[in-house]
């Protein structure tokens, strides 16, 4: 049985329009791909990628911008993004030990795949720790993985609806003490459309918040989740519309509001990375940064649904030494909105 998302299931957050298929992949030429390895009791990982366009960004490079809510993490190539205000390669997420072997395969396919022999390359991985759930000190993401997510992200089937939940580099995150993993939303208007997909592996479960109801210290689990030895998310921003990185970069900032509003206050050791970047399509009109205004909004509202999405679409795993985490119980969740007057259809 296919899971609803937070809509389908009632839960409408913001109040802005969603895109058709309300993902990431809205922002025209965007292209997702995942790899999922699932092996025996103890692996649980993969790798996602995130394509802004399906041509060679070496050549065709797009306008980025990065920002750093609280940067406990092991990301690669966001430096350069910083300085340059460009991205040259795909965006890849993994979990965390699997991030210098990820880099690696990403050169060997601009290199197999797309023939090029590039002098330099600023390969873009940002991961969060899934531990408690695989044996990441394997390091069980290799070239194959990634050639397969990236070869989905690139073709025309990574532009359609994104896989959520238990996929790729979300496959053994936890979110909010229940499973997480990936999500994605999008919002859009008469002038740009803003597309958001999170890597969410933060929160603790008394904190987490839906539509503005505290639904976390009213869930009943079997027993309360271990804590988890990573506390982190990854937060990709794409949009259509032609800014420069400094604008870009206030748009990154307003990722944060949005995953604030689930619940997150950002621990110390938690990387809270945003990646954003704009395929330019749709010009703007207007002096000053006022414009961006519905802009902000957009980013706040999607990365809010992302994060409600990824917990929608996980679903329970046992893995590493045995350990679970439970699907957030849907069943529970439309009581307790029902008990605070918020009956869901």
């Amino acid at each position: 049985m296919v899971k609803p998302r937070a809509r389908g299931f009632g839960v409408e957050l913001g109040s802005m329009k969603t895109g058709r298929l309300n993902a990431i992949t809205d922002v025209e030429g965007v292209g997702v791909g995942h790899s999922t390895v699932i092996e025996g009791d103890s692996v649980r990982t993969g790798v996602t990628a995130i394509a802004p366009h399906q041509g060679n960004l070496v050549k065709e490079k797009v306008t980025a911008a990065v920002d750093l809510f609280n940067a406990y993490g092991k990301s690669t190539g966001l430096s350069q993004i910083i300085y340059e205000g460009t991205l040259e390669t795909p965006i890849m997420l993994t979990e965390t030990l699997n991030t210098w072997r990820v880099a690696d395969a990403v050169v060997d396919y601009h290199r197999d795949r797309m023939g090029l022999e590039p002098r330099s390359l600023n390969v873009v991985v940002g991961e969060t720790n899934g531990g408690y759930l695989t044996d990441n000190l394997g390091r069980h993401v290799g070239a194959e993985q990634v050639f397969e997510a990236l070869d989905a992200a690139r073709s025309q089937s990574g532009r359609g609806q994104v896989q959520e939940g238990n996929v790729g580099g979300g496959t053994s995150m936890t979110g909010y003490g229940f499973k997480g993993g990936i999500g994605t939303s999008s919002r859009v208007s008469d002038d740009f459309t803003v597309g958001a997909l999170v890597q969410l592996n933060c929160g603790s479960m008394e904190d987490l918040t839906i539509a503005g109801i505290l639904v976390g210290r009213e869930i009943k689990l079997p027993k309360k989740p271990e804590i988890s030895p990573g506390n982190s998310i990854m937060m990709i921003i794409a949009t259509d519309l032609a800014v420069d990185s400094r604008q870009l970069w206030k748009v990154a900032k307003r990722s944060v509001l949005g995953l604030a509003r689930t619940g997150t206050y950002g621990g110390n050791g938690s990387g809270d990375f945003t990646i954003a970047f704009t395929t330019g399509k749709r010009p703007h009109e207007g002096y000053g940064d006022e414009f961006l205004n519905p802009v902000y909004k957009a980013t706040v509202e999607a990365t809010e649904e992302a994060v409600v999405n990824a917990l929608f679409a996980a679903e329970t795993m046992i893995g590493y030494k045995g350990h679970v985490r439970h699907a957030l119980p849907l069943d529970q969740v439309r009581e307790i909105f029902s008990r605070n007057g918020r009956s869901l259809p």
